[in-house]
């Protein structure tokens, strides 16, 4: 357990430094924006910094706009999930600050892309631990628990507000590399992880009960239990069928390794849903 834990620190740390470089190396120079609150957190730096000539980092606005999603979290997520966001958070907000801004191109489409890579491969192996970088995946964390709302609508709110003040307060082309940007990080987060709102598991298995109750203690998700039969063995086994958001794709994978390893379990992205997929 103490193995696990350490590694699974170890890697917010490093999605955090890759955040960080992706910011100070790419994105800040060439005044694009990443997506969710650090993009908020870069706006708001070039705002200060440009127009009103007081020097706040990027870092800095970054660990105080998670203070209050931070709280939330906590009493509304879960400890363990809002520590691993707050680690990451802070190690960003250190990164940022102590990695010096270095200019590697003055290409504004090459500073896009590689910003974007970098970036998503941060986010993206850090949601693969079963953590989060902050922010709106927090808050996307608490809508997914407390109803279902379309989370993706408040990630887009935020990021078309970023992108059309990029376009106002700069050049309109800067608008339109930050869209290169947020597309980049999209795919290479899905490519890694994945950023559908909601997948469908489909769990082949000889404890259905065992894993419905391991499950339920977990997650408020409706699971319906078929009855299913392996071709070549013939033996009787039941189908869970469930629905949960990607945040809890981790939790998930940990409960059916835990309660029955030889499991077999299909994910597929699931386009959309009809009714509610909570427990009532």
């Amino acid at each position: 357990m103490f193995i696990f834990e350490a590694k699974r620190i170890a890697v917010v740390i490093f999605g955090a430094l890759l955040n960080a470089i992706s910011l100070n190396f790419f994105l800040i120079g060439a005044n694009v924006y990443a997506s969710g609150f650090t993009g908020a957190a870069q706006l708001v730096s070039s705002v200060f910094n440009d127009f009103i000539g007081i020097g706040v980092s990027t870092g800095i606005l970054l660990a105080l706009f998670n203070i209050p999603v931070a709280i939330l979290g906590w009493f509304k997520v879960g400890k363990g999930f809002t520590v691993y966001s707050v680690i990451s958070v802070l190690c960003t907000t250190l990164f940022l600050e102590f990695i010096p801004m270095i200019e590697i191109s003055e290409d504004i489409i090459l500073n896009a892309v590689f910003g974007g890579v970098i970036g998503g491969t941060g986010i993206g192996i850090t949601l693969k631990v079963g953590a989060s970088t902050g922010g709106m995946d927090i808050v996307a964390m608490v809508l997914s628990r407390m109803k279902d709302k379309p989370i993706g609508t408040y990630f887009l709110m935020l990021n078309a507000v970023i992108i059309a003040f990029a376009g106002i307060l700069y050049e309109p082309e800067n608008a339109l590399y930050t869209l290169l940007t947020l597309y980049v990080t999209t795919r290479v987060i899905d490519a890694i992880h994945t950023r559908h709102e909601k997948v469908t598991a489909m769990i082949i298995t000889r404890k259905a009960d065992e894993l419905q109750a391991a499950i339920h203690k977990k997650m408020v998700r409706g699971i319906t239990i078929l009855p299913a039969k392996g071709a070549y063995t013939k033996t009787d086994k039941d189908m869970l069928y469930l629905v949960i958001t990607r945040y809890e794709l981790f939790d998930l994978e940990r409960i059916i390794n835990e309660v029955d390893p030889h499991a077999f379990t299909n994910i597929v992205q699931t386009t959309g849903i009809f009714g509610f997929f909570r427990r009532d």
